[in-house]
C-alpha cells in the first residue's frame, strides 16, 4: 500500500492555480490521484455550520484505511468570509474543502504549509541515469508516458527538463 510519505512527495504544481496570494489545487485532479492510489476511497460532506452570517463547510475523506476531515469557510476572492453566501459560493468552498481533505492524506499537503514544492530527497546522477536507461528501453509511447509520470513525482524541474530531451528523442524514434 502506498504511504503518506510517498503521497506527500507528489509534485502537484502543474495542477494548481493562483488566485491573489493563494494557491489552489484542482479538486478534480486531487480526486483522480486519490482514486488512482486508493480505488476504494470515499468522501462525504457534512452539514455546513453557520457562524453569524457566514458558513463553514466540512468534508471527510476515507482513504488508505483512515478518515480525515477538513473544514473551510466560504470565502471570497480576497480570502474573506462571505456574508450570506449563495449556492455557488458554497459549492466552490465544498470542492476546495474536498481537495483540502485529500491533502490531509498527503496529496498536495505542502500547498497548505505555504511551500512551493514538496520535500524531495536529493537526486543523484545515478538516479537520472537509471531513468535514462528506462527511457532508452521503452517499447511504446505509453511506456514513455508512464516513465515520465513516475519521474515527475521524484525529480526537480531541472532534472525533468533534462529527461524530457531524452523522452522526446525516444518518442520520435518510436514514432518513426
Amino acid at each position: 500500500m502506498i504511504t503518506f510519505n510517498e503521497l506527500k512527495k507528489i509534485n502537484v504544481n502543474e495542477h494548481t492555480e493562483k488566485k491573489g496570494n493563494l494557491t489552489y489545487l484542482s479538486w478534480a485532479w486531487s480526486v483522480d490521484q486519490l482514486l488512482t492510489n486508493d480505488p476504494m476511497a470515499t468522501w462525504e460532506y457534512k452539514e455546513p455550520k453557520q457562524f453569524g452570517d457566514t458558513l463553514m463547510v466540512f468534508c471527510s475523506v476515507t482513504a488508505f484505511g483512515k478518515t480525515m476531515t477538513a473544514q473551510l469557510p466560504v470565502l471570497d476572492y480576497k480570502n474573506k468570509a462571505i456574508i450570506n453566501p449563495d449556492a455557488m459560493a458554497v459549492n466552490t468552498a465544498m470542492q476546495r474543502c474536498l481537495a483540502k481533505a485529500i491533502a490531509l492524506h498527503g496529496i498536495g499537503l505542502y500547498i497548505y504549509a505555504g511551500e512551493d514544492l514538496p520535500q524531495i530527497e536529493p537526486i543523484g546522477q545515478d538516479d537520472i541515469e537509471n531513468v535514462i536507461k528506462e527511457i532508452n528501453k521503452a517499447d511504446s509511447v505509453d511506456e514513455l508516458m508512464g516513465i515520465y509520470k513516475e519521474a515527475s513525482t521524484k525529480f526537480d524541474k531541472v532534472s525533468l527538463a533534462k529527461l524530457k530531451t531524452y523522452l522526446t528523442d525516444r518518442k520520435n524514434e518510436l514514432e518513426a
